[in-house]
């Protein structure tokens, strides 16, 4: 006490000191806390920057001049889209009076009744293209534009199928859309075609089938999408080995049809080394030697020709005499011909008989053909014809600024 009685001034001095060294420290200590909580803070910051402007679709000015040059060629490729399909997109649907609309009926059913009677195809009794319910009754005149449409279409989808040939037509069935019964169609946000389905179902061939599908996709003027497909066998048993009937190939000209098959019963095959060498050829034996010829006397210029002798005259009741023999010529002894030695005559090389050539192969690609020949099939289709909407015009993309 007695040192701070004598030395105020430092004692006051040194406990002011200490007392700001105090302040000093734990304001200190309370601005780290602050400091190091904003480091942090800036330095996860700094990492989810730095992690945006590597991402793909940071909005810089190059990529938003990307973003724009890729919504240019979309909007390209939407108006290539629009334009290809405005051939199916019907121009104006104009109601007509329900009157015309049921002669149209009556001559598109008329012209497709033709059509099925000359390929043979058997129709339902009650056929009326799907319209049988206007066959007494006069449509609504605010649906009949709607009705004249579809009925173009069916018309087209009838006249394909009869091209293909089925045998028989089943049922076709149109269901009503809203207008039919007073009621109005409400177009999605994102709709651009209004669908009108059908059902389909035919007998016919594998064959019918397939050029009934190519036919409707190549329409020029509707566009049909095929939604649903059954296919059911007419044999509804797998098929088995008896079953099968393959078509035969064409004999080849000159066999008459027997030599087709090499594996029938009675067929016989030689190997190469089986074939028989052919025998040697025996020398012929010595020829006898030929008799001389009579001589004829020759004839001399100024003489007669000799008097052949006369044969003399037969006396009854005596022995006729017997003519003079003339000498036998004595024949020569045979020259004896020594035997001449066998001639080796060189074996032809075995050479394998040629194959014939082989048959055109027959048409064998289908499975129906091939295994189950002439079976029919029951096909359904559901089938939609779509009537496109007018067109919306896309927003406009802004231009990009540097």
């Amino acid at each position: 006490m007695s040192w701070i009685k004598e030395n105020k001034f430092a004692a006051m001095l040194g406990g002011v000191t200490l007392l700001g060294a105090i302040v000093l420290i734990y304001i200190g200590m309370i601005y780290h806390g602050r400091y190091a909580t904003a480091l942090e803070n800036y330095t996860n910051a700094a990492e989810e920057v730095k992690g945006f402007e590597e991402s793909p679709l940071y909005p810089s000015v190059t990529s938003r001049q990307g973003k724009t040059k890729a919504l240019n060629e979309y909007r390209t490729a939407i108006a290539g889209m629009e334009t290809a399909f405005d051939k199916f997109r019907p121009k104006e649907l104009k109601n007509i009076a329900p009157q015309s609309f049921t002669d149209h009926a009556k001559t598109a059913n008329e012209e497709v009744a033709a059509a099925f009677d000359k390929v043979g195809t058997k129709l339902p009794e009650a056929f009326f293209l799907g319209f049988e319910a206007y066959t007494g009754a006069l449509a609504r005149e605010d649906a009949t534009g709607l009705l004249d449409y579809q009925l173009g279409a069916t018309k087209d989808l009838m006249l394909a199928l009869a091209k293909a040939g089925p045998s028989q037509l089943q049922n076709v069935y149109r269901p009503k859309f809203p207008e039919e019964d007073g009621e109005a169609w409400q177009a999605g946000p994102n709709d651009a075609a209004r669908s009108f389905p059908m059902e389909v179902t035919f007998k016919g061939t594998e064959h019918a089938v397939r050029d009934f599908l190519n036919t409707i996709a190549k329409s020029p003027d509707y566009f049909f999408v095929v939604r649903t497909v059954r296919i059911t066998n007419e044999k509804q048993v797998a098929p088995k080995v008896a079953d099968a009937k393959f078509e035969a190939p064409p004999a080849a000209p000159g066999t008459g049809g027997h030599d087709s098959d090499p594996f029938k019963s009675g067929t016989t095959f030689v190997l190469p080394e089986e074939i028989p060498s052919p025998p040697e050829p025996t020398p012929p034996p010595a020829a006898a030697p030929a008799p001389a010829p009579a001589r004829t006397p020759a004839a001399v210029p100024g003489r007669s020709p000799a008097t052949p002798a006369r044969t003399p005259a037969t006396t009854p009741g005596r022995t006729p005499a017997t003519p003079a023999r003339p000498p036998a010529a004595t024949p020569k002894p045979p020259v004896a011909v020594p035997p001449r030695p066998p001639v080796a005559v060189p074996k032809p090389p075995v050479v394998a008989p040629a194959p014939k050539p082989a048959a055109p192969a027959a048409d064998s690609s289908r499975i129906l053909n091939r295994v189950l020949g002439s079976e029919e099939l029951e096909v359904f289709f559901h089938i939609d014809v779509l009537e496109f909407l007018p067109v919306k015009e896309l927003p406009k993309v802004p231009k990009s600024q540097p």
